[in-house]
């Protein structure tokens, strides 16, 4: 019995393009996350876990687009491989089948280190270039979004906890609150 033909697709930002990844594999269901990899919970990632069976193949473009984290790289490759998943990274020429290989395991491992290393090496950099930045006055952070503060401190008057208030306006609770003491 053949399995079916899935794509796992996975961009950092909504405004980036998703096209380039697996745009010449032939596919009969997609899941789509616009969303950081630094770890596993991930709407689509989490929809396409539940939604594979045994005989199914699950095509990614690259490692670093199923996790930015060995860990979860590891754990994620051995769920899926131990439903009997055939997983496919495009870009390194790596098959996993859940069969022992060695060899394979060290490519999945090492690559998978060097991916979480440019990770912290780009936040790493960010991080230095914020605090050039704040040190000359240049940097104010992320714009305020006026409705979205007014939603969460509506809310908050209303008794809503800090959890929920994050649920229902879709952001994060760090965000909840910042918010709320930045008008106390």
């Amino acid at each position: 019995m053949n399995g079916k033909q899935i794509g796992y697709i996975r961009v950092s930002t909504i405004e980036q393009n998703t096209e380039r990844q697996l745009h010449e594999i032939s596919l009969d269901e997609t899941f789509t996350d616009k969303c950081s990899g630094k770890d596993t919970n991930r709407p689509a990632l989490q929809e396409l876990i539940k939604f594979v069976r045994k005989d199914d193949t699950v095509h990614v473009h690259d490692i670093s687009r199923m996790a930015r984290n060995t860990e979860n790289l590891l754990t994620l490759v051995k769920e899926l491989t131990d439903k009997g998943v055939k997983l496919i990274f495009h870009k390194e020429s790596l098959t996993f089948t859940g069969e022992n290989n060695p060899m394979q395991q060290l490519m999945l491992t090492m690559l998978g280190g060097i991916y979480q290393f440019e990770r912290s090496m780009m936040l790493e950099r960010q991080r230095e270039g914020i605090a050039i930045a704040k040190q000359k006055g240049k940097y104010k952070g992320k714009p305020v979004n006026k409705e979205l503060n007014e939603n969460i401190q509506l809310l908050a008057k209303n008794g809503v906890n800090k959890s929920q208030i994050a649920k229902q306006l879709n952001c994060s609770r760090t965000t909840v609150y910042k918010t709320l003491a930045s008008n106390s």
